[in-house]
Formats: structure tokens, sequence, C-alpha cells
């Protein structure tokens, strides 16, 4: 049996790789990348060993013994099991009658491409690891020092100070000689400490001083780039991207409020009530949204009443185990099982619990990436349903995000900049029926368009009340 699996997969590795070689060029792994991505990755997992809404995909080519009524199943599934198909049927009856999306549109290059990137995936073999590139996860921009520079500056300066050093003492020289006094040299430390080094020093200190406290203080809350680790692995390329959740479904406060809110762990709820294992980390993430809420994914409902930790060890690891067992579909745990169960508990408690919040329930501490000093007014509101700006014009393209990162640099100069060039709509937009003259200005073509500058946009006291 071992023997006969090992041959099956040396063989899938073959024609993998045989078909890496005869890709045409409407036929490639990274063009089903895409395609995988906005067709498939809603159901079914990326990882392609997972169950999820969908079954796993690997190896799916070699579970279908005819490659047509495999791409007649992706087309149209239920077309295909009205003809009667044995594997079509059995297929539906497995999955306990969940119709498959129909994908007329797709070809058959388009279909060659997903099962090309799909395989690819689950062998491991894609994308193709290049010689001397660096690992999964390393920057693309090569991180640079500056430090020599500053070493260059302070050699300079030493220089200098030599030069002059030595200019001071033959002037010294000189003018005891015009005088007829003898001449004593000074040493080089009590030049250094003398009256006028020390003053200048002192005061080159004190701009160098305030130069950083004025800059430390204006770049408050910038932090460009900032992505740091949240105590749920959580991916808006997943959620907003792939399964297209509008921003304000969650940060619901966006359109009608001041902030955009961090949304509660009950309105995750909303969607993993029913979707409890996740694509890319099984239980690992979505079960630290349980503990928080204090919901028994096995019983299919919230706690009654405290528990304590051991309480919550034991409803938590025992579903745990129980979809490793489903997902491997056997009876008893095996040591990788026993592996996963503490690894996961261990990190729900590590993630939910500080030396201030001792138990994993109750809200999730997210770790704050966009900040604003505390005499800055912004109104999200005023941006998003005012004036109909969108979230990805101010956070960047979160939907491709796997971790959320701070993108634009939130200084004053950035928002003026913003208000003197972004044109108002006046024609869609009702909030702005009341400015008549710049109506009358527009319609008589007096003025082409309209700033947020031109309406108080840059008036100190709308950000600084």
């Amino acid at each position: 049996m071992i023997y006969n699996h090992l041959n099956r997969k040396a063989l899938l590795i073959f024609l993998t790789a045989l078909l890496s070689f005869s890709l045409s060029a409407e036929v490639s792994p990274d063009a089903g990348k895409k395609l995988f991505k906005n067709n498939c990755a809603r159901c079914h997992a990326k990882n392609m060993k997972s169950d999820a809404t969908g079954p796993a995909l690997g190896g799916v080519q070699e579970r279908w013994d005819n490659e047509a009524d495999l791409y007649a199943w992706i087309r149209n599934s239920q077309g295909l099991i009205a003809t009667g198909n044995a594997r079509a049927n059995a297929l539906f009856k497995e999955w306990n009658g969940s119709v498959m999306n129909s994908f007329e549109a797709l070809s058959d290059d388009d279909i060659g491409s997903i099962l090309s990137y799909v395989q690819g995936t689950y062998l491991g073999t894609y994308p193709a690891p290049v010689a001397g590139a660096p690992l999964p996860g390393a920057s693309d921009v090569a991180e640079t020092s500056n430090a020599w520079m500053y070493w260059l500056l302070l050699g300079l300066l030493g220089i200098i100070a030599f030069v002059l050093f030595r200019i001071t003492g033959g002037m010294g020289q000189i003018a005891a000689e015009k005088t007829g006094e003898a001449y004593v040299p000074k040493t080089l430390l009590e030049t250094l400490t003398s009256k006028g080094v020390v003053s200048l020093l002192l005061f080159a200190l004190i701009v160098f001083a305030g130069y950083t406290t004025v800059n430390n203080a204006v770049g408050l809350g910038r932090q460009q780039g900032y992505a740091p680790d949240q105590p749920i692995k959580f991916s808006h390329a997943t959620h907003a991207g792939i399964n297209k959740i509008d921003c304000k479904y969650c940060h619901d406060g966006a359109r009608r409020s001041k902030h955009a809110v961090i949304p509660a762990a009950n309105t995750c709820m909303n969607c993993h009530a029913a979707i409890n294992y996740g694509s890319e980390y099984g239980t690992g993430e979505i079960t630290k949204i349980y503990a928080s809420v204090g919901y028994d994914p096995s019983e299919k409902k919230y706690i009654d009443g405290d528990k304590s930790e051991e309480e919550l060890e034991a409803i938590y690891t025992k579903w745990i185990e129980s979809e490793y067992l489903r997902e491997k579909g056997i009876e008893e745990l095996d040591k990788e099982g026993k592996d996963l169960v503490s690894t996961q508990w261990e990190e729900i408690v590590s993630s939910l619990t500080n030396e201030q919040k001792k138990t994993v329930q109750g809200p999730i501490e997210w770790t704050r990436i966009h900040n604003l000093p505390d005499h800055v007014y912004f109104n999200h509101a005023q941006h998003v349903t005012v004036g109909q700006i969108q979230c990805q014009d101010c956070h960047g393209a979160v939907e491709e995000m796997e971790v959320a990162q701070q993108m634009s640099p939130l200084s004053m100069g950035w928002c003026i900049n913003c208000h003197r060039e972004t044109e108002v709509q006046f024609s869609t937009n009702e909030y702005y029926k009341s400015y008549v003259k710049y109506h009358d200005d527009i319609a008589s073509g007096k003025k082409d368009k309209v700033t947020v500058s031109d309406i108080g946009g840059l008036e100190c006291q709308k950000c600084h009340y």
C-alpha cells in the first residue's frame, strides 16, 4: 500500500514537472495563481492540503480518471451531475449537496493554468526556487546603513580640529614674539577645555537637543511602514481581497463617526460561527476568536458562566483535536496532532492574556497602527461619507495586505497637499448644495473645479480646535 502510494506520488510529481515544460504561453501556473485567487480561493484552502468550504484541491487530477470530466465539473458541476456521472454524484453526496459555483467563462487554458498552480503549490514545486534569491519573506529592498557617513564626518571634524589647533598655536607664538613675551604652547587638552571651546560645545549640544526634541515631536505617530504583529494573524488580503468584504462592514464607525473603530469579536462571529476552519492556519487563529468571546465551537453555543482556565483549555483543545482528526481522516491522535493541540493552546493563552488581562476571555487587545497627535482633529465620517474618500486613498491597498501597515506619512504637509489637490464632487454630492456661489461659478465656466481648500480645508481650526 505504501509502495503504491509512493509510486502514485512520484508519478504525480513527474507529470507536474512534465506539464511545466510543455505549458503553452497561455497556460502557466503564474496565470493560474491569479485565476485561483479570483475564482476559487473563497471556498478552497490556499495550501491545497486542507478542506475548507470546499475540498482540498491538491491531487485533484489524480482523483479524476477522465480529464474531460474534471474540466466539465469545474465549468458546471450541476450539469455534469445531471448526466449521471458517477464521480460527480459521489462528490456531491460526500459534501452534503453543497453546490459549487459555475465557471462557464473559463477556457481550457484557464483551467489548465489553475490546475498547474494547484499542483505546483501542493507539491512545493511552485514557485520554483531561484539560485541566490533571498528566502521567502525577505525584504525586496536591500538594507543599507549610513553609519559610514557619520564616521567620515567625525574624521573630517577631527582633522579640522587638529589643523585649527596647529594654526592657533602658531598664531600664539607669532604674537608672543612680537611682544617679546615668552611663548608657552598649550597642550591639546588645555585647548579643548578652554572657555571658548566648552562654550561652543554647550551651544552645539543645546541646538542638537532642541532639534532632536522637535523632530521627534513632529514625527509622533508618523510610523510609515509600521506593521506590528497582532494577537490574531488577521489577513486583510483574505477578507477584503479574496472575499470582497467591504471595509465599512467591520469598521462601521468610519461612515458615521470620528473613529473608524476596531470591530469587536462579535462582528467576526457573524461569519465565523459558520466558517470555523481557516484556509491558511486551520483552527489556529479562528479558535482565538472563539476563546475571546466564550464560544464553544464543538457545541455551537456560547459558554454559560465563568470557567476556569482548565475548563477552557478542555473545551478548546477538544475542538482543535476533533478538527485535526477530521482533516487527517484518523480516529486517534498521533504525536503530530498532540503537538499541534498543545502549541495552539499555548498560542491562544499568550496572544489573549498579559499582565493586566489574566484570562483568555474578553476583548482582543490589538496593537494600534495609525495614531495622530492629541492636538489633531480628524473625522472619518467627514471624509468617508461627506467627502466620499475611499479607504485606500489614505490606508493604501489594504485588500492586498497580509499584515496591516501604515502606508501614508500622516503628516500635516501630506494632509494639506491632499486638501489643495482633491476636487470636491459638487454635482454628485448632496452635502455641498449650500455652496451656491461655487455651483454658479462652475455653471458659468468661471471655475472648472472646486478643491477642498476652496471650502475651508486649509483653515487652522478645521484640524486644530
